[in-house]
């Protein structure tokens, strides 16, 4: 049996369903659609390098890769690659063809130093060990079932804070670009970023497909936005909760807990069944507020480092 990588293209659709497919059967804890998976493809910044890849064997896809680099990190020749196999296909070298073909993609554009993320699965990990790289940090992946949990009694506001959603800037987002900037740049992460640029954030996140403004729910205080926790949906029984932050003047108040406490409850009322998000496993305060919730951890992932040279 033969395996051969190529590159996945926004206009091939049996394709994009083949890569969406393979990454549910691999990773059934994150949400990947076709319209997520093409506006991915189509409103990546430039300097990203950013690719997808399929294996196919025997005509059917049974891999997937995707990488890119750290534009928008101060730090130059940062790159990093993930890849998925259907779990019916592994040992057969389509993880390994992936893996050496993005190596490759990424040296060419000046990579000196590679991140990926791994399943904690012991097959896993020694591939990822086998091709030089080490492990340097986890994070898990959490599920509450949204349709029965207890969850605490929605809350008012402190005095001097309101809570609203998303859509209600519409007609201006930045200041949800500012917010979503600083507490980022806390976020537990091997590469430091800088989030600058506008124009991209707008393409990239704010018009995502499965971006559910009515969901997201915003702490406002002082007239601007001071906590949020941004909704994800795709018409399915399933909520996520892509980002929960808090501007550093604005922590230590429980003001992120308020707006995923008012996001969750709403999202309910609007039939949701199931809860997800994701934890770096080393953010302490953040694992408290979704234990506090009923989180369970489901699996985890293993952030490995690969040096070129």
């Amino acid at each position: 049996m033969t395996v051969i990588v190529r590159e996945l293209r926004p206009d091939a659709r049996p394709d994009i369903e083949g890569f969406v497919r393979v990454r549910h059967l691999a990773l059934p804890y994150l949400l990947f659609t076709p319209e997520s998976v093409v506006h991915d493809l189509t409103h990546a910044h430039p300097d990203a390098r950013s690719r997808k890849l399929v294996a196919e064997e025997d005509g059917e896809i049974v891999g997937t890769a995707q990488l890119g680099l750290a534009h928008n990190s101060p730090k130059p020749g940062q790159g990093y690659l993930n890849v998925y196999v259907d779990p019916a296909h592994t040992g057969r070298g389509a993880g390994t063809l992936l893996a050496r073909t993005a190596e490759e993609q990424l040296a060419a554009h000046g990579a000196t130093r590679l991140f990926a993320w791994v399943l904690d699965e012991p097959g896993n990990r020694a591939h990822a060990e086998r091709r030089g790289y080490r492990a340097s940090r986890s994070a898990h992946f959490l599920r509450l079932d949204l349709a029965g949990a207890a969850l605490p009694p929605r809350q008012d506001p402190p005095p001097g804070v309101e809570l609203r959603t998303a859509a209600d800037f519409a007609d201006d987002p930045r200041p949800l670009f500012a917010l979503d900037a600083e507490a980022g740049s806390d976020e537990p992460s091997d590469i430091d970023t800088e989030a600058t640029d506008y124009a991209a954030w707008i393409a990239q996140h704010w018009s995502h497909p499965h971006l559910d403004r009515e969901l997201t729910s915003v702490a406002v205080a002082d007239g601007r936005p001071v906590a949020f926790s941004v909704a994800h949906t795709a018409g399915g029984p399933r909520y996520f909760t892509a980002m929960t932050g808090t501007a550093r003047a604005f922590r230590g108040r429980g003001l992120a807990k308020l707006a995923k406490n008012d996001s969750l409850h709403r999202a309910r009322a609007a039939g949701y069944a199931q809860a997800w998000t994701g934890n770096d496993a080393g953010n302490g305060p953040m694992l408290a507020v979704n234990k506090w919730f009923g989180y369970e951890i489901q699996a985890t992932e293993v952030r490995y480092v690969r040096e070129l040279g």
